[in-house]
């Protein structure tokens, strides 16, 4: 198939890559031949074979170039100066990968896509996230640190952070969301940023699988009062006096492990209580703006006083002159 227009090398060679990078992205790489490539191209198949060697070919170019430009985008938000702060970090990072899934629509779908199993895994885009999460957990480390924390399990939260980030991303990206890419980082800041900022040391689950005792906004908390009263009054005397065996003693720490949950669900309810007090005084606000806006103000009605005669002029009584 012989193409109209005649075309550099160079020229060609980014035309057959253009094309490519949109079969894969929409289509995945299984379910394309290099028939198509060409057809689309429109040019001959061995045109194809002549610049990549195969559609596997093809594909490792487009790979290759997609992850060096999404690597550097990256790398070079995660680069900052060591005085930068870690929100800082997390905003121009989760900004920067989704400016490039805009940017790079079809290379950013290739790359999510199954890989051929003929693929360098060196190569491939779950390395590149492995690289990053190396990096965030850097990072992560220090602040950790600084704020007293443990840093044994800083790992696991760099892959939390990477992995909630792209699947946002790619979620961001299948929707065709109406949402602007600073306004789906805020977004995504602010649920990252509010978790990490008020981190336990020592993070536990307060609801029981067969605990239905999940304390509602609005319910009777002193129904959780009572529960700690009961445990308190419940600690024998030899605990007092320091004579406990082992039994007792393991006992005691599950009451104790019991009184600490419905604590923490009792700050649970009251910070939803707060929000929900929050909400509506905003409500209540913006209805109120809203009446004063709509509600066109009237003149109140003020009868003409009544003049003495005698401060009349002398015209009023007089009639008017005919014309």
């Amino acid at each position: 198939m012989a193409n109209a227009s005649r075309m550099s090398s160079y020229q060609r060679r980014e035309q057959l890559i253009r094309v490519g990078r949109s079969l894969f992205a929409s289509k995945g790489f299984e379910s394309v031949s290099v028939e198509e490539i060409a057809a689309h191209a429109k040019v001959s198949k061995p045109i194809v074979y002549e610049h990549f060697g195969g559609k596997e070919g093809l594909y490792a170019v487009i790979v290759d170039r997609e992850m060096r430009s999404l690597t550097e985008t990256l790398f070079d938000a995660l680069s900052e100066n060591g005085d930068a702060h870690p929100r800082q970090i997390v905003e121009h990072t989760t900004l920067a990968l989704f400016t490039y899934i805009e940017e790079h629509s079809e290379g950013f779908q290739v790359l999510v896509r199954d890989s051929p199993s003929t693929a360098d895994s060196q190569s491939s885009f779950y390395s590149l996230w492995g690289d990053v999460c190396l990096r965030v957990e850097e990072v992560l480390e220090q602040w950790f640190k600084r704020q007293h924390l443990p840093t044994k399990y800083v790992g696991h939260y760099a892959q939390m952070l990477v992995g909630m980030t792209v699947f946002t991303g790619q979620y961001w990206a299948n929707q065709r969301s109406t949402l602007s890419r600073e306004e789906l980082a805020a977004l995504t800041v602010n649920l990252a940023w509010h978790g990490l900022s008020r981190l336990e040391p020592k993070p536990s689950l307060i609801f029981d699988e067969d605990d239905d005792m999940a304390l509602e906004v609005g319910g009777n908390t002193n129904q959780e009062d009572d529960g700690l009263e009961e445990i308190v009054s419940a600690v024998p005397s030899t605990a007092r006096s320091g004579k406990v065996d082992a039994r007792e003693r393991k006992r005691m720490l599950k009451e104790a492990e019991k009184a600490q949950k419905e604590a923490k669900r009792a700050q649970l309810a009251a910070e939803r209580a707060q929000q929900r007090a929050m909400l509506a005084s905003a409500k209540a606000k913006e209805i109120s703006e809203q009446l004063e806006a709509t509600t066109a103000p009237t003149e109140e009605y003020k009868p003409t006083p009544d003049v003495p005669e005698s401060e009349r002029c002398a015209g009023d009584d007089a009639e008017p002159a005919a014309h």
